[in-house]
This record gives structure tokens, C-alpha cells and sequence, in this order.
């Protein structure tokens, strides 16, 4: 009876020693925490179970655009949060450091979610990504782009083939009525089929077949694991081996088996001579020089190149497709704009689509209404602080801008929500409206030193492909997909099929 009553005492003494441990740090986070003098609310100031909900459930980019259309332009969004969503906090929290300036690092407990073996830019140290950035940078310069062309022009010519032959009316069919497509899909097929070219010298063949390669859909399936890794990692550091053992393993296996197969086909890729303009033809020595890349670092970076240089631009293209389908007289103006501008397909080249205005203006609305990656790149601030959008933050503070929540705030543009690419065209046709938009915030592919390397590259890819389907084709939204950008988000945008028929435009 005795030990029985020691025993019952000792669990007493230990809930109620952990309760009253939470209680004090909720009550120290809001009333004695060096943020405490910052808006938000007092439940995330208290603890971070909230944000945990919010991020695991792919809902956490709206609610953040929430916080900050009620609080402003600073939010604190968890006991050592900050969130900010004006121009000057994208130079104070990402550019180069300046003098008496520290550059505020990669928040380590944020970039939980890569494997062990992945020592590529993404998960670097400041002095090991600069050296591999500088590896990297002729294989992304506008020399190598000049190369690539034609591999670029090959695909938008196969990508129209395909869509011609998916949207031909079947045996029985209603006359002139044509099959839907998912846009979505053939996007997908198109440009993990180019990243694979560039980065493996061969493609994975999903356009030519029109049908998803295993790989890439484990990839999809790695996202999804990536988010609730790193989530756990963010707010249980001290616990996430524990934690991540209640994760099914089926889901860390498409992780790994990403960086796995990413590692294989790069060792292939350089045991074999070739011609074609890659990206190890460019940055590995031809003359037997000396690399200065490790394998590792080679295969680490193959799999992010693949994902960041694949997925993002697909996800552009797609939202770029449905606001002009939504938005009948903006995908007219683009339309006239790129008939009127080539005669035929032949004329259309990478470097004519610079010149086409409009065509920009879309595609920097698109990134701003639907930016791919929609939340925030966390930071911590250094030992002494720092000066983040004229706010001091103390040591030891994540912080980050969080994009979504930037482009859609009213303090930053006018008529935030709705897809307006006249608000990016300057000069004689610049639009009165949006003369007071801070067009500084749109950093959609990040500043700084760590800023997207591909990010030449996704532009070029993004004005050919669009070009080239609205030169082919008129393309019409299907009812089912009038709602397509109602979305979670678990890092990346979890895009439903977006349904549209093409009809191929009659020329004499």
C-alpha cells in the first residue's frame, strides 16, 4: 500500500511539475519574452501547438496572411517568431552582409526535412555554398542558356504534339468538341523531363509517354514528408528522433529514395562522355582537372536542382494558365501580343519572348498572386541581434518574409487579390492605379547570396512553354476547375488537375 501511495505521488509530482513548467513558459513567452513588445496573438506568443496544426494541415500560408492583415506588417508567430512582409525586411534578413553586418544564417532547426547524406547549396554553410554557387554558376549563365536553346525548343515542340494529340476529339465524340486535358500534368511531364536533361543528360521520357515516372511521384510524396519532418524538427528539436520513429516509414523511404536515385543517375551521367550543354558538361573539368565539387556534393544538389528547377516552374505555368483563363481579356491581350509579335513558331526564340512586355507582366503577376513557394525562408538573427524593417530583434530569433502574405497585403498593392498584370508595365503604358504598389517586395526567387541560382533558366522556360501554347492554341477552362486555386500547402502548393480544352488555331 505503501509503495503503492510513493508511487502515485511520484506521477503527481511529476504532471504537475511538467504543467507547472508549461504554464511559467507560457506566461514568461507573453509577458517576459524579449518579443513581448511585438503584435500577434497571445496564443502563438504563448506557445507553438497552433502553428504545428496550421503547417501540418497544408493551411498555415492563409492563416499567416490573416495574422497580418489584422496585426501588420511584423507579426510574432510563435514564442521566437517574427514574420515580416515589407521590401526592407527582405534586404535586412537575406542580402549580403555589409560592413558591421552580420549575414543572419539559415535557421538550422528549420531545414530539418533533407537526408543525412545531402550536402548540397541548399543545406550548406555560407562559405561551402559559396564555393559550390561559384562551381554551378557557368552551368546557369546566359552563355549556357544560349546552348541549351535548342533542348528548350525540342520540348515546347514535343509538349504542343502531345496536347494536340491528347485534346483530339475520340471515336463518337461530339463534333468539334474536344477531350479535356490537365494542363497540370502535361506542365509536370515537361519540365521534370528538361531538369532531367539538364542535370542526368537524358530525360526521364514522362512527356513522350505521358504518364509520371515512379520517382517523380515518390517526389511528390518526399514533399509531403520534408514538411511534417521539418515541422517537427522547428518545434521539438530536442525530440524529433523520438518523434520522427511515429512517422510511417513508407513516407522517410520516398525521401531517401529520392536523394538515392538523384545520386545514381548524376554517377551515370559522369562516366559517359557527351555534347549536349548539361550541367556537369559545364561544370566539370573536360581537361581531367581537378573538381571542386565532391561526388556527395554533385549528388546532393542533383536532387534539389530537380525539384526546384522542375516542380516551381510547372506550378507557375499552371497558375499562369488558370488567372488568364479566369481573366478572358488579360489572356487576349497576351494572346494578340504573341501572334501578332511571331509569324510562325519558328520566329519564336528566347531571346524575341524578352522583348514581349505583357508576357513578362503575366508571368510576375502569376509569381506574385501564386508564388511556388509561398511562405517564408527562416533565418535566425546572430548573437547581438539585429535591425530587421527599422524593428530591433534580439538574438536568437526566427525570422523570415513571408511571401504569400507580402504579395497579397494591401499595404503593399492595390487590389491585392486580384490578377492585374498591368500593375508591372512601365512608361507611356503604366497604369495610375498601382503607382503606389511597393514592387520592391516581389522576390519571388529569394536575394542575397543564397538566391535561386535557376532562376534565368525558369524564365526563359516559363515564357516558351506559355508562348508557345497560346501561338498553338485556344485554350477553354472546364467547369470542374473554377475553383482550382483552393489549395493546401505543405511547403509547396498540393495542385489539384486543372482541367482545359484546346482547340489548335487555324491559320491560312
Amino acid at each position: 500500500m505503501i509503495v503503492e501511495l510513493i508511487e502515485l505521488n511520484t506521477a503527481a509530482v511529476g504532471i504537475l511539475t511538467i504543467a507547472l513548467y508549461f504554464i511559467g513558459s507560457c506566461v514568461y513567452n507573453v509577458y517576459f519574452h524579449p518579443l513581448r513588445s511585438f503584435p500577434g496573438p497571445k496564443i502563438l506568443a504563448a506557445f507553438s501547438f497552433p502553428r504545428i496544426f496550421t503547417r501540418t494541415k497544408g493551411i498555415d500560408v492563409f492563416y499567416l496572411r490573416q495574422l497580418h492583415d489584422r496585426y501588420g506588417e511584423v507579426v510574432r508567430t510563435g514564442p521566437s517568431e517574427l514574420s515580416f512582409t515589407t521590401s526592407h525586411a527582405w534586404k535586412d534578413i537575406y542580402s549580403h552582409s555589409s560592413s558591421g553586418k552580420p549575414i543572419l544564417q539559415k535557421d538550422p532547426d528549420a531545414y530539418g526535412g533533407s537526408p543525412p547524406e545531402d550536402t548540397g547549396m541548399f543545406v550548406a554553410d555560407e562559405a561551402n555554398h559559396t564555393r559550390q554557387r561559384r562551381a554551378f554558376a557557368p552551368a546557369f549563365s546566359d552563355r549556357a542558356l544560349k546552348q541549351q536553346e535548342h533542348l528548350f525548343l525540342e520540348y515546347a515542340e514535343l509538349l504542343m504534339e502531345k496536347l494536340v494529340e491528347k485534346s483530339s476529339p475520340r471515336d463518337g465524340a461530339e463534333s468539334g468538341t474536344s477531350e479535356k486535358v490537365n494542363i497540370v500534368d502535361m506542365y509536370n511531364f515537361t519540365t521534370f523531363d528538361i531538369m532531367a536533361d539538364l542535370t542526368f543528360g537524358e530525360p526521364l521520357q514522362m512527356l513522350r509517354g505521358s504518364v509520371y515516372d515512379v520517382w517523380v511521384k515518390g517526389t511528390f510524396d518526399a514533399i509531403k514528408y520534408a514538411c511534417l519532418v521539418s515541422t517537427l524538427h522547428f518545434y521539438f528539436p530536442t525530440m524529433v528522433k523520438l518523434l520522427l520513429h511515429l512517422l510511417p516509414p513508407s513516407l522517410r523511404k520516398k525521401r531517401d529514395d529520392h536523394f538515392r536515385y538523384a545520386a545514381e543517375r548524376v554517377t551515370k551521367r559522369l562516366q559517359r562522355q557527351t555534347e549536349r550543354p548539361d550541367i556537369w558538361g559545364l561544370v566539370v573539368p573536360k581537361d581531367g582537372g581537378q573538381a571542386t565539387l565532391t561526388l556527395k556534393e554533385m549528388h546532393g544538389n542533383a536532387g534539389t536542382f530537380m525539384l526546384a528547377g522542375s516542380e516551381t516552374t510547372a506550378t507557375l505555368l499552371s497558375g499562369l494558365t488558370f488567372h488568364l483563363l479566369k481573366n478572358p481579356e488579360k489572356m487576349n491581350r497576351l494572346i494578340s501580343e504573341i501572334r501578332n509579335t511571331f509569324h510562325s513558331k519558328e520566329d519564336i526564340t528566347l531571346q524575341g519572348l524578352m522583348q514581349l512586355k505583357y508576357l513578362h507582366a503575366c508571368l510576375e503577376e502569376a509569381l506574385r498572386v501564386y508564388p511556388p513557394a509561398p511562405a517564408g525562408l527562416p533565418r535566425r538573427t546572430p548573437r547581438g541581434g539585429c535591425t530587421i524593417a527599422g524593428r530591433t530583434v534580439p538574438r536568437n530569433v526566427t525570422v523570415g518574409l513571408h511571401q504569400y502574405s507580402a504579395y497579397h497585403s494591401s499595404r503593399n498593392f492595390a487590389l491585392p487579390d486580384d490578377f492585374i498584370p498591368e500593375r508591372w508595365l512601365t512608361g507611356t503604358e503604366a497604369d495610375a492605379r498601382f503607382a503606389n504598389d511597393d514592387k520592391e517586395v516581389l522576390h519571388p526567387f529569394s536575394i542575397g547570396p543564397r538566391n535561386c541560382i535557376g532562376q534565368n533558366l525558369a524564365y526563359h522556360e516559363m515564357r516558351l512553354i506559355m508562348a508557345y501554347l497560346l501561338w498553338h492554341f485556344d485554350v477553354e477552362l472546364c467547369d470542374e476547375s473554377k475553383e482550382w486555386t483552393e489549395q493546401k500547402v505543405l511547403f509547396l502548393w498540393m495542385k489539384p488537375p486543372l482541367m482545359v480544352r484546346l482547340r489548335p488555331v487555324v491559320r491560312e
